[in-house]
């Protein structure tokens, strides 16, 4: 997330109000933890509440339930360049946030504000640590200096460590209604019907559909979605969908290959549920969320042949042209 040329005020997302309104009232009544966890789907926004929070906690005179946007502090955090604020999330390449980035911020934790009376680390995304640099964040956890607070934000709460989870309160945050979401939408396309398509492609995720807007990527996607479902209905061969993703990282491949698994097993019946073709599905769906942990994890997989292994898996197992007895029970 970039932290520079902010906006002189960061707000929470329309959907956020209601914790929103809590954070405030825990503030006023100094009885904010020192530690929260932001946990919920990818793509809705809670890096997003956690720089508005942050940079609430540093304003010198919020106003309106929000940062002011004018004291040195709003004028600090909006460029990037506040010295109590540290926002740790992978480097460069990297797709864990390491051992060396958080013994530096613990140390940060335990000096003295230099610009008011807190200090704030956020961590984004938390379930990137890996085991090291989640043991080395725990005694800042236990023991917070005077005015530090942490705030994680994760889309996989069972990847952080349970010795993390225990010491922070958890505040766990939903997917927004479509309606909320197209609202919010609408004010970027200016148009329902487009906002209505974007959704659809991300999946119900807004800010993953602001991105397709913003990118102008949308129709790539939707192609590369209705290609994967192709393999896994029957309709193509898993040699007809390869060369469609040798530019697609393997973090997005598995996502889009899950979410079409997801989208498969919704549509079927309770009674389909328990027959051999859907629990092949939810075999591989198992399979890819198990290696979306590894990679998150810092797993590095060639990711050529780990495409064409999944897509002639679900050729194998889902593909009608191979299986039409599996099939036929879907």
């Amino acid at each position: 997330m970039g932290l520079t040329d902010l906006q002189p005020t960061s707000a929470p997302l329309p959907w956020q109000a209601a914790i929103w309104t809590r954070f405030n009232q825990q503030l006023s009544g100094e009885q904010l933890p020192h530690a929260l966890l932001l946990a919920g789907p990818a793509d809705i926004g809670k890096s997003r509440l956690a720089l508005a929070l942050a940079r609430l906690l540093l304003c010198a005179a919020p106003s309106a339930g929000l940062n002011c946007g004018e004291c040195h502090a709003c004028q600090l955090s909006a460029r990037g360049s506040h010295g109590d604020l540290r926002w740790l999330q992978p480097e460069d390449k990297s797709r864990v946030i390491k051992i060396d980035q958080v013994r530096a911020a613990v140390e940060f934790a335990n000096q003295t504000a230099n610009f008011g009376l807190r200090k704030v680390l956020v961590l984004c995304p938390a379930d990137s640590m890996n085991t090291n640099a989640a043991n080395a964040l725990l005694k800042s956890l236990e023991e917070p200096a005077p005015g530090t607070y942490l705030i994680l934000c994760c889309d996989r709460l069972h990847g952080v460590p349970a010795t993390i989870r225990s010491r922070c309160q958890i505040v766990k945050l939903a997917q927004p209604s479509q309606a909320a979401s197209i609202a919010w939408l609408d004010a970027l396309t200016g148009s329902a019907e487009q906002s209505s398509r974007l959704l659809q492609i991300a999946d119900g995720r807004p800010l993953l559909a602001e991105q397709l807007y913003r990118e102008d990527s949308a129709e790539a996607l939707a192609a590369i979605r209705a290609a994967l479902a192709g393999v896994l209905t029957g309709k193509l061969s898993a040699h007809e969908v390869v060369n469609l993703l040798s530019d697609t990282g393997t973090e997005a491949f598995l996502a889009h290959l899950q979410a079409e698994l997801q989208a498969l097993l919704r549509v079927q019946s309770g009674q389909s549920l328990g027959k051999p073709g859907a629990k092949a599905a939810f075999s591989l769906s198992d399979e890819v969320n198990r290696l979306q942990r590894a990679v998150a994890a810092g797993a590095n997989p060639n990711s050529q042949l780990l495409v064409e292994s999944l897509l002639a898996r679900c050729q194998r197992e889902l593909g009608s042209g191979l299986h039409s007895d599996s099939m036929s029970q879907w």
